[in-house]
């Protein structure tokens, strides 16, 4: 090793000390919390009475499972809902919002977005983009959306005149997806439900509750949410969930939701679990802990990158309401470089080199740093991002705290070597 490339991990180490230093009283407050959240996890698991037998299920139609019976009754307690479907038929968390969506409006209805334009995947369920494929539009389902603040926030003032049509369901996206804007809180979005319910009291509260789960006491479905949906291989997976969704709330939308994956008639009581009972059990019950983690890391990203002067959303020590943590890097090659390094330290994969390509789903090429043991789960600390101005890149994830600080260390490496370390 040069003294020059020996001087130039030594700088990056004490930035990354100097982070770790800077964000551990915020490290202390997340670890605290786990405690309530597992108390939660264990209480469920106490009152559903899970033994060994739930782990197998059984084969064909899927009907008494009783293995997959009690696992929905344990995720409605800990996600604080009157009912709760967990599937591995569900594809991924935009599949289960799909199914939610899907199985609860009609032709006539009209769906109106509170936060803004939804995530990328969703544009082509709603209809917003492509033709041709069945989305809600093609099926006579009107759409429309409030446009956020200028400071990224919903807009209360708006919201009655939006609401001025009849309206049969209400999306709220609580993280901040692809989108520079803060992510919801759980208060914020029981006061946005009580909002809408003052002014339509029949419309749906929905929430799109992907990288959210276990970051706060409670969950949107204990403040007025009907309906919640997310992915099992994010937060709630614990990182060995190896597929599937969730969507839980008011039981008869539940059940609604589950009649769009199987079919009406079947609903909830069809779909075999094959036999992975046991790893969605115990993905939840790692949960807490992980996501602890994941919110450790990502504290240290927001400010390691802080200190060398990028925006970052949210603020290092500021309050989070998921996992995700945004940086502003405002150039392609930075974008490319960071996911790099990032990928070159992962436990699968690492030997890639993650370039921009198109996905399934998103309007703009994405370059992604995923070496996670299942496959898009992000729940290994990892980091993706669309390659479009102002070229943000969203950092997520981290079952442990040593594993973001060698990927940063690597990365503030590859910046300084290429002469990209500060923002302009």
């Amino acid at each position: 090793m040069t003294d020059s490339a020996g001087s130039a991990q030594g700088i990056a180490a004490q930035r990354i000390g100097a982070a770790v230093a800077a964000t551990a009283a915020a490290a202390d407050r997340h670890t605290s919390g786990v405690q309530s959240r597992m108390e939660r996890l264990l209480n469920a698991f106490a009152a559903e009475r899970v033994g060994v037998q739930h782990f197998a299920s059984v084969s064909g139609y899927g009907h008494g499972d009783q293995g997959r019976e009690v696992l929905d009754r344990v995720f409605a307690r800990v996600l604080q809902a009157e009912a709760a479907a967990v599937r591995l038929q569900f594809v991924s968390g935009t599949h289960a919002i799909a199914a939610a969506l899907f199985g609860v409006l009609r032709p006539g209805d009209r769906l109106l977005a509170l936060t803004g334009r939804p995530y990328d995947t969703l544009e082509e369920v709603i209809g917003i983009r492509g033709r041709g494929q069945g989305s809600l539009a093609e099926f006579g389902i009107a759409y429309a959306e409030l446009a956020l603040s200028a400071a990224g926030r919903v807009d209360l003032p708006g919201l009655e005149a939006a609401l001025a049509v009849p309206t049969r369901l209400v999306l709220i996206q609580r993280s901040c997806g692809y989108s520079w804007r803060p992510s919801l809180s759980v208060a914020e979005i029981g006061d946005l439900c009580a909002r809408v319910k003052a002014i339509q009291p029949d419309c749906i509260c929905f929430v799109d509750n992907c990288y959210g789960e276990l970051v706060e006491t409670r969950e949107p479905t204990a403040v007025g949410a009907d309906l919640i949906a997310g992915s099992l291989i994010k937060n709630l997976g614990g990182t060995i969930a190896p597929t599937g969704g969730y969507v839980a709330g008011r039981a008869a939308l539940v059940e609604q939701a589950c009649c769009r994956l199987t079919a009406p008639g079947i609903g909830s009581e069809g779909g075999t679990s094959f036999d992975l009972n046991r790893l969605l059990f115990q993905g939840l019950f790692l949960a807490p802990q992980m996501v602890a983690e994941a919110l450790i890391c990502s504290e240290l990203v927001a400010q390691v990158f802080s200190d060398l002067g990028f925006a970052v959303n949210p603020l290092p020590g500021a309050e989070r309401s998921d996992v995700i943590q945004a940086v502003r890097l405002g150039d392609p090659e930075r974008l490319k470089i960071v996911c790099r390094a990032f990928q070159a330290a992962s436990p699968v994969g690492a030997y890639l080199d993650p370039v921009p390509a198109p996905m399934p789903g998103y309007a703009s090429e994405l370059v992604m740093a995923g070496g996670t043991f299942i496959d898009g789960s992000t729940s290994e600390f990892s980091a993706d991002a669309p390659l479009r101005e102002p070229y943000v890149l969203f950092a997520q994830g981290g079952s442990h705290r040593a594993h973001a600080r060698i990927a940063l260390e690597r990365a503030l490496l590859a910046l300084a070597t290429a002469g990209l370390d500060r923002s302009e």
